[in-house]
């Protein structure tokens, strides 16, 4: 911890923090409160779909609108540029091109395919994570801010071990921020899973986990590969990634940060309130460690 006390924190010139957690549950709510209180605002979703994934999501489109007659002539004539346009709080171009398996006539990719974009998002998010201390000290020589946050996507803990004490990607991050998780409760996981029932989206998994997923849910259902609704597939999985990835944030906090309550940070309105949050936080870790 680069905080050690809530004093250490409340006094500290420059405070950096890393938050992580389930989406939905206030990462990017509060790194906009900061972001709007003078702090700089790194997302890594936002780095991972513009530096490392922005020209595979752009072939994508350009692939689509080839086949579109009219788009493809356009763009064979370099009449029409065709580009992303993702940003902190619309992260669809990254989504729609990471995609869901299944059935290509309800939008499906094929396993294979959804796999191999699969693997380019896990590399691109520990290329962004790693990026972060960069953008803490550019953040600093260039614009001057003094206060930072890095806004993580919620799949950070399927890329690293919280176990290895020497992790490649937490050593790193844990020398320049407090990680600070966000976590749910039972009920926030309810309404999470009920409002990715109402509009599944994709996201990214540990590769085991895909394919212990993947093979039981061909099997409970009966489908072949190339007819399995996305959607049915998704829905079906979401709860069981949040319960995967439960104890793998817990471990995160256990080793290598602080935890905060979803029901806490709710509450957060301001920079003020925020830093009394954190300064709190590290007081009960402090009674807990003695």
């Amino acid at each position: 911890m680069i905080y050690e006390t809530p004093a250490e924190w409340t006094d500290a010139a420059h405070k950096r923090v890393l938050l992580f957690g389930m989406s939905g549950l206030g990462k990017t709510r509060i790194s906009s409160i900061l972001r709007d209180g003078g702090w700089f605002h790194y997302s890594v979703d936002y780095r991972i779909g513009t530096r490392y994934m922005g020209e595979a999501i752009a072939d994508n489109f350009k692939r689509e609108a080839m086949k579109v007659p009219l788009l493809r002539e356009l763009l064979l004539s370099d009449s029409v540029r065709i580009a992303s346009n993702i940003t902190f709080d619309n992260l669809a171009p990254l989504s729609t091109y990471l995609g869901k398996p299944g059935d290509p006539a309800q939008g499906g990719l094929p396993i294979e395919e959804y796999r191999r974009r699969q693997a380019q998002h896990r590399d691109a998010e520990i290329d962004a994570l790693l990026d972060t201390p960069k953008f803490v000290n550019r953040a600093l020589d260039i614009y001057g801010y003094k206060n930072f946050v890095c806004d993580t996507s919620g799949s950070i803990c399927e890329v690293v071990n919280p176990e290895n004490r020497v992790d490649p990607v937490l050593s790193v991050l844990s020398r320049h921020l407090a990680l600070v998780w966000i976590e749910g409760s039972d009920d926030h996981t309810q309404a999470l899973i009920e409002r990715f029932d109402r509009a599944p989206k994709p996201m990214y998994y540990r590769p085991e986990f895909l394919l212990d997923c993947w093979s039981a849910y061909l099997s409970e259902t009966g489908r072949m590969p190339g007819a399995v609704d996305p959607d049915a597939f998704v829905r079906w999985t979401y709860a069981r990634a949040l319960a995967h990835r439960q104890p793998r944030y817990a471990a995160m906090a256990a080793h290598w940060g602080l935890k905060v309550t979803a029901d806490q940070i709710a509450q957060v309105n301001s920079p003020a309130d925020f830093t009394a949050l954190i300064a709190e936080a590290l007081a009960k870790r402090g009674s807990r460690a003695a």
